[in-house]
């Protein structure tokens, strides 16, 4: 048995110790330098206020021309070429012109780039020397499936000092991705070593899925039986633990006994990354739930909000369905925004976000027992964030073990917590990102935390590779 167990590990360590070491390396990058991605301060800041005085067609003939049976929420915005609504509903989406209702997708690279230009001045970035760089449906940066309702993608550089890209959604004509060349050389060291990232692999979501969900599992494997033969082999004299081994077999072993907690933990919750929902639910809402959260209106009560001018202010507004009714808000900073319900005479009655007896109104649809919501506190052990910084969340607790967490900005549906999907926060997210509540109040602590045992694993990793290394040319020369 014994014998098997250090045949295995020895193999299997040769193989998978370069992947080791790149994970540990690479993970202390992604700490620093995240995927790039369009934040929604940088999203908010590119968009141009709304031409309140244009004309355009009312949001139920919108919702007509989009053919999106569907529809769930309808966003107004000023492109570079006029006024746009963007029809959501759970299956697509697409853009229609205010003015008339005509398609408004981009299918031409000039329109693109008028878009990226204008998405830059209102940044204050300089895009006098933007250039289209090209138009597909995936490269390094947009491969994540979020973007599968955008693409193909318009790619503009836009000629700054920070060598910025942008990308253009053709279905809605928006920017939906942003990337400094600080960030994309970061993340090949990073990002893309680390989550085994090629867009020629990660663009197939099937195969990438199971290609890495396998090669976490084999090192799992790996880590765990020599974590039995470090732990068999220990000798103990004196009170001091020494090892058998000599060279750098000695160093192998004493270090991975020093790191054998972290090292697995961190390979387990690493491999849990890739779970999608094989032993843990994904916190997705049931078809009961999702009926009701997801029931389109009837648009024609939209009419009835519009007797409140839109904002003078806003860079954004939006119409979306909430409780079978429908809502407007209007986005007129990052943080700020006002709320407009059916029945609100105008300037009267408008506040900035959903209230807990609205919330508590949908939940009591989408389960039995719940009790009366709660605003999420910044530092809960289950955190949510809403889409616009500093709105409320609010979490129901309904029959006792599911929790529903709701954004108080536009009452989508951030959190689906039942007993599997709060196991996995702690066995996924906290045990590989190190975000146990202690370490995140106290932020370079968790820095210092993080390199460190990374550090000492990629040092152990190195041995293994020299190792593994003198082998196979032994067994070669043999």
């Amino acid at each position: 048995m014994m014998g098997a167990i250090v045949l295995s590990h020895r193999w299997l360590g040769i193989a998978f110790c370069l992947l080791f070491a790149m994970w540990f390396a690479s993970g202390i990058v992604m700490h620093f330098v995240p995927f790039p991605s369009l934040t929604e301060a940088e999203r908010f800041s590119g968009l141009t206020p709304v031409d309140r005085d244009g004309a355009r067609i009312s949001v139920v003939d919108a919702v007509a021309a989009s053919g999106i049976a569907d529809a769930t929420r309808v966003r107004l915005i000023q492109r570079s070429d006029g006024a746009v609504y963007i029809v959501s509903g759970p299956s697509r989406q697409r853009a229609i012109r205010a003015a008339d209702g005509s398609d408004a997708s981009v299918k031409s690279a000039d329109v693109a780039l008028a878009v990226a230009q204008a998405h830059a001045r209102q940044r204050e970035i300089d895009a006098s020397h933007a250039t289209i760089v090209g138009r597909a449906d995936y490269d390094q940066w947009s491969v994540p499936n979020g973007f599968d309702r955008h693409r193909p993608l318009f790619r503009v550089a836009l000629g700054d000092a920070a060598g910025t890209e942008v990308y253009v959604s053709s279905l809605t004509g928006e920017i939906v991705l942003d990337a400094t060349r600080r960030e994309r050389g970061w993340n090949l060291a990073g990002s893309v070593l680390h989550w085994i990232y090629p867009t020629v692999v990660r663009s197939n979501w099937a195969l990438w899925d199971r290609m890495v969900w396998s090669l976490s599992l084999l090192a799992l494997i790996a880590a765990v039986l020599g974590a039995v033969l470090g732990i068999v082999r220990i000798r103990i004299h004196k009170r001091q633990i020494s090892s058998p081994d000599r060279g750098w077999h000695v160093l192998h072993h004493l270090l991975g006994l020093t790191t054998a907690v972290f090292v697995l933990t961190w390979i387990f919750s690493g491999w849990l990354s890739m779970d999608h929902g094989r032993l843990f639910s994904r916190g997705q809402l049931t078809a009961t739930e999702a009926g009701p959260m997801n029931a389109a209106p009837d648009w024609r009560e939209a009419s009835s909000l519009d007797r409140q001018p839109i904002s003078p202010a806003a860079r954004e507004a939006e119409w979306f369905a909430f409780r079978g009714h429908v809502y407007r808000r209007d986005r007129v900073a990052l943080g700020r925004q006002t709320l407009i319900r059916r029945g609100d005479a105008p300037q009267d009655g408008l506040t900035g976000f959903l209230d807990v007896h609205e919330i508590q109104a949908l939940t009591a649809r989408l389960a039995v027992g719940c009790g009366p919501p709660s605003v999420l506190p910044d530092n809960d052990d289950y955190p949510a964030l809403s889409t616009m910084p500093g709105a409320p969340v609010y979490r129901s607790r309904c029959g006792g073990d599911l929790w529903f967490d709701i954004d108080g900005a536009d009452g989508g549906m951030l959190q689906r917590l039942d007993p599997s999907r709060r196991a996995y926060r702690w066995l996924y997210s906290a045990l590989h990102t190190l975000d146990f509540p202690v370490l995140v109040a106290h932020p370079r602590i968790r820095d210092v935390v993080i390199v460190g045992l990374c550090t000492l694993g990629l040092a152990f990793s190195i041995t293994g590779i020299i190792i593994g290394w003198r082998r196979l040319r032994s067994s070669l020369a043999a």
